[in-house]
């Protein structure tokens, strides 16, 4: 069965909101602005102190059939000694988690990931899709903050404003490196279960976080760690021009961002100048063309009752629209990114071109 339609079960059972959002309850406090290399160091050092005085229960987890976050203790090391069939996430030089750096507002960051599952699909999401799943959210002290106990979709872009952070950068730097759940299964009493679904905790600087804001339950400045299950995954094109919203991240620095400052910034994501990243802007270029109308529209035939075989497509270029089965004919529709004049822009983001493929 197809994971794709969970989205219809899931909408019956969750509510949709954004990672560790808090609408009604969030408190404004103004606090100083640290330096964001300084401040990395400061909490580099405290997530390698939290993980080596704590251990979760590695054996009795891995004895589990189809494990959950609720399956998954964590405990501070208080007389030295861990007790047999658990696990120091780190002991003396050994890291039992994954040590990962990425740049993030021109700092270095050190993040750190428990990969207890994989996920037994081959789907997973990209920073800038939808993703179906369970998290508990705590601090260096064990403070829960926030949990889901019930599957909610959230938007890994997400929105921001002053009082609402949105979803934090490292939910969208950890979660593309698992997969999605196998298989999913009806329960009698209306709930569904999952099988097989990406599994882990990971431990964020508090810049991979809410940095200097101050949430209720959060004080600024806080590293912070999220137990995960990714269930699901749905790939977003959220302005509809036809185009993925993960392939409108023009600078490959896995952020759709414009910077209001610098018009010349190479992070910037905006083709057209008119502080709209691309992923948010119909019309890429301001050329007056929607972008959805400068890509190729291509559709393809596909006998598969006589043994014909679906097109490989470069999913960086083409996208598939729509497809239809009958009686083992299979349409496909798709949209392609082309440069028609061979300038190394493409048509899109080339204001020069207004080429019309819906003509």
């Amino acid at each position: 069965m197809r994971l794709r339609k969970i989205a219809l079960i899931t909408l019956c059972i969750v509510t949709c909101f954004l990672s560790c959002n808090k609408d009604d309850d969030t408190e404004e406090i103004v606090v100083e602005v640290n330096d964001r290399t300084e401040q990395e160091v400061i909490d580099n050092g405290l997530l390698i102190d939290y993980l080596e005085t704590h251990y979760y229960n590695s054996s009795e987890f891995e004895s589990i059939t189809n494990p959950t976050i609720a399956d998954l203790v964590i405990t501070e090391l208080i007389d030295g000694e861990v007790p047999d069939g658990h696990t120091l996430f780190k002991n003396g030089d050994v890291l039992e988690v994954d040590e990962k750096t990425i740049v993030y507002a021109d700092t270095k960051y050190t993040y750190y990931v428990l990969n207890l599952n994989q996920g037994g699909d081959i789907k997973s999401p990209t920073f800038a899709d939808n993703v179906v799943m369970l998290y508990e959210g705590f601090t260096l002290d064990n403070e829960v903050f926030d949990s889901a106990v019930n599957p909610v979709e959230i938007d890994l872009i997400g929105t921001s404003t002053a009082l609402n952070p949105g979803v934090i950068v490292g939910w969208r730097r950890v979660l593309p490196d698992f997969n999605v759940a196998e298989d999913f299964a009806e329960n009698g009493d209306g709930t569904v279960s999952f099988l097989n679904q990406g599994i882990g905790v990971m431990f964020l600087p508090s810049g991979l976080a809410y940095f200097s804001n101050s949430l209720t339950g959060i004080p600024a400045y806080s590293p912070l760690i999220f137990k995960f299950e990714l269930l699901q995954t749905t790939e977003n094109d959220h302005d509809g021009d036809g185009i993925p919203s993960h392939i409108e991240d023009l600078s490959g620095d896995g952020e759709v961002t414009v910077n209001y400052d610098d018009l010349t910034d190479e992070t910037d994501d905006d083709t057209d100048g008119d502080r709209l990243p691309n992923y948010l802007d119909s019309d890429d270029d301001g050329d007056g063309v929607l972008t959805i109308n400068e890509l190729e529209r291509i559709t393809y035939v596909v006998y598969t009752n006589q043994g014909e075989q679906e097109p490989v497509l470069n999913e960086k270029i083409e996208f598939e629209l729509e497809r239809s089965d009958n009686a083992g004919v299979i349409t496909i529709k798709t949209l392609k990114i082309v440069d028609s004049d061979n300038n190394d822009i493409d048509d899109h983001l080339d204001k020069d071109v207004t080429t019309n493929y819906s003509e």
